[in-house]
């Protein structure tokens, strides 16, 4: 019989015992107060290209699911439910969603269509399920077995160790990024925080790669932090990065962007550290470049005499502004063409045209940038979305 509170019940009970890899047992004991034969996670993978059971899932058919292509990967692009019929009934797709940040899918297998109180009651599963998942990922390694489909070189263990997730939603605002390569990338960073009505964000390329360049990253990504935490501006938070990277790695720097929304107002303001301007576009129209750069990388900024310059630019509502690292715009094909910065701005404009939500933009900008380069990234190539919605119109 049909008892959505004792499945949320034993799910609750995960709260207090158990690892991540015991949730899958779990739903399969409640699937029938759900009168459902099945309730599984899949969890995307690094390069979010498919779709992978939990560790701890049965052995079935429909092991992996590709995003592209799929109901299952419609309803993780889109963070929408999804429905398609099988031979013995259906299966409803539900996103897994932590605050904006897409885990996965999961996945029900019902007899009939589900009505409306069942289909709200599996989502309140989805979002507890998401829940679990998120709180619970650190005390194992099941949700990383998951999601790496290759071996993951040190460099990139130890920079995506210090990253946020991928996606954040607050103050009328929406930060969005990707990082690739996923398994070799060592230079590249991103970190974003809201507090009060100011967001903050930062998209960091350190010179060179391997261990040395994410251990010169580590520095620079948690100097950021303290600076940020200890109430610094702009001018002061770069001054304290640039002070310790000469002090730790003499010689060595890291161009970044160092920006600031008033989430209030739409005043955006950021330091531009040797590094590629960021696009705004408003509308259909990609906007010129902001002034580029204000100071030296950091890590060099005692060469010149003068403090570091601060831009500040008014935004309107709905403008959307594209932080992005080299590795994108440097991006080459067969014969040597660059991906270049009309090109990126081509595919901002024409998926924010066609409504695609933020992460999905992200997620679809970095798999062309590595169709480009044929699979064989040059660089790191890494970029961060920041959208200002007031009213809380998010996509």
């Amino acid at each position: 019989m049909p008892d959505p509170m004792e499945a949320v019940r034993r799910l609750l009970d995960l709260r207090h015992r158990g690892r991540t890899e015991d949730l899958p047992g779990t739903l399969a004991d409640v699937a029938p107060f759900l009168d459902a034969t099945e309730v599984a996670v899949l969890l995307v993978d690094y390069e979010q290209i498919a779709l992978w059971p939990l560790k701890g899932t049965p052995p079935g058919p429909d092991r992996e699911m590709v995003v592209d292509g799929t109901a299952a990967g419609r309803a993780f692009r889109n963070a929408e439910p999804m429905l398609d019929e099988t031979d013995d009934g259906v299966r409803l797709w539900l996103p897994l969603l932590h605050g904006a940040e897409r885990l996965g899918v999961l996945r029900a297998r019902l007899k009939t269509d589900p009505d409306d109180r069942l289909r709200d009651d599996l989502r309140v599963i989805a979002a507890l399920v998401a829940e679990l998942i998120a709180s619970r990922r650190f005390y194992g390694d099941a949700v990383e077995h998951t999601r790496r489909r290759l071996p993951m070189q040190l460099a990139a263990e130890i920079v995506w160790n210090q990253l946020p997730p991928l996606s954040f939603a607050a103050n009328d605002t929406i930060v969005t990024a990707v990082l690739e390569p996923c398994y070799d990338v060592g230079g590249d960073a991103f970190d974003y925080a809201a507090n009060d009505e100011i967001l903050h964000v930062a998209l960091f390329d350190t010179v060179g790669h391997g261990i040395d360049a994410s251990a010169l990253t580590t520095l620079t990504l948690n100097t950021y932090r303290n600076a940020r935490r200890s109430g610094l501006d702009l001018a002061d938070t770069y001054r304290s990065i640039d002070k310790w990277i000469r002090a730790q790695y003499p010689g060595a720097f890291v161009t970044a962007l160092l920006a600031e929304l008033d989430t209030v107002t739409g005043t955006y303001r950021r330091i531009s550290a040797g590094h590629p301007s960021e696009l705004l576009i408003r509308g259909t129209v990609a906007l010129p470049s902001l002034p580029t750069p204000t100071a030296l990388p950091l890590g060099l900024g005692h060469m010149v005499p003068r403090g570091p310059g601060v831009t500040e630019q008014q935004l309107r509502p709905d403008d959307t502004l594209v932080l992005y690292t080299d590795g994108i715009t440097e991006a080459r094909s067969a014969d040597g063409e660059l991906f270049g910065l009309d090109r990126l701005g081509d595919f901002l404009v024409d998926r924010l045209g066609r409504g695609t939500p933020p992460a999905e933009i992200m997620r679809r900008l970095i798999h062309t940038i590595v169709s480009y380069e044929n699979g064989e990234l040059r660089d790191d190539a890494s970029a961060a979305l920041l959208q200002w919605r007031p009213g809380g119109r998010h996509g």
